[in-house]
């Protein structure tokens, strides 16, 4: 069972174009990031999943649960971080969590041990009994965790989560959430615009741009280099760039290096872009009819900002968009 699915959900606010348009997904197990810049639609995905918003076209749900019929339900099963802040004035870190608590139907001496709990956790140990607004910014993000966390859900989902936040505390709170999930079972869905971030706690990512869903990806099908090989050879240079054409891969522009800095007469480099079921063996033919030969080739390594700007690039020009 996935731990979201979404098919063919559209939502519109009055006349403007579709928050959402047509999109159809789903999330499995572990750490998930949702990707886009702002007004991509991200948190509208959010709240129409967990029954926030209902007047939208479609499908969705959560653990099977459907988010129209099933919402009180999915609110026991899941916790929510939203990006705005959820502080009450006067209340200290542990009463606002300890409230949460009882809101998601603990008791309230359940609810108390339970907020001293996830305080603890998120590294707020020593600001329990102070007041929600004293917190700096990081503390803040923190202080949502444990809130989203007092209730022990299953799903976790986090808007915006490190907003704000300076490096060494974004850093520990990547560790927290990758604990939650590695340590602790919890499904995740992290909705965020900080690509790097995502990048090091998920382990697949979907892409939304302007409210449509652009593609999905495994973060280990990164490391394995995508359709991009760096490959060092030596022989006729040009020959070897036509027969690469020939037989459909590319060098990628501006990466072919030759002789340079030194190097033996007739060597050059270049990242090439491959395609189909055997790279290796298209590279070795071409090389092959060009009369040259391949020293080495390996693929390289992507990162998610290379994928997320080459989908939004495609999305722009099938749109005509600038």
């Amino acid at each position: 069972m996935a731990v979201v699915a979404v098919s063919h959900l559209t939502k519109a606010y009055g006349r403007r174009a579709p928050a959402l348009a047509d999109v159809s997904l789903e999330l499995g197990e572990g750490v998930t990031g949702l990707l886009g810049p702002n007004g991509a639609g991200k948190s509208t995905l959010l709240q129409c999943v967990l029954g926030l918003l209902r007047d939208f076209r479609g499908t969705a749900s959560v653990l099977g649960l459907d988010a129209r019929r099933d919402r009180l339900e999915i609110r026991r099963r899941v916790g929510y971080m939203p990006e705005a802040d959820s502080l009450l004035p006067g209340m200290t870190g542990v009463t606002s969590v300890r409230y949460l608590g009882q809101l998601s139907g603990l008791s309230r001496r359940q609810a108390l041990r339970r907020a001293h709990e996830c305080l603890h956790y998120v590294g707020l140990s020593d600001a329990l009994y102070r007041p929600g607004e004293d917190y700096s910014t990081g503390m803040r993000q923190r202080l949502k965790l444990a809130q989203a966390l007092v209730h022990d859900p299953d799903v976790l989902f986090l808007d915006e989560p490190v907003s704000g936040m300076d490096p060494a505390a974004r850093d520990e709170f990547l560790a927290l959430v990758s604990a939650l999930a590695r340590d602790h079972g919890k499904h995740v869905v992290w909705s965020s615009h900080m690509l790097p971030d995502v990048q090091r706690v998920a382990t697949a990512v979907v892409v939304l741009h302007a409210g449509r869903l652009l593609g999905s990806l495994r973060i280990e099908d990164l490391a394995r280099g995508g359709d991009r090989w760096r490959v060092e050879a030596e022989g006729p240079e040009a020959a070897f760039v036509d027969a690469l054409a020939r037989h459909g891969l590319a060098l990628e522009a501006g990466t072919l290096e030759s002789g340079r800095d030194g190097a033996e007469q007739g060597r050059f480099a270049a990242t090439v872009r491959v395609a189909g079921p055997e790279p290796l063996g298209a590279l070795l033919r071409a090389a092959a009819e060009a009369g040259a030969r391949v020293r080495s080739a390996e693929p390289l390594a992507e990162r998610l900002e290379d994928v997320f700007h080459r989908l939004v690039g495609a999305a722009h020009a099938g749109t005509g968009a600038s």
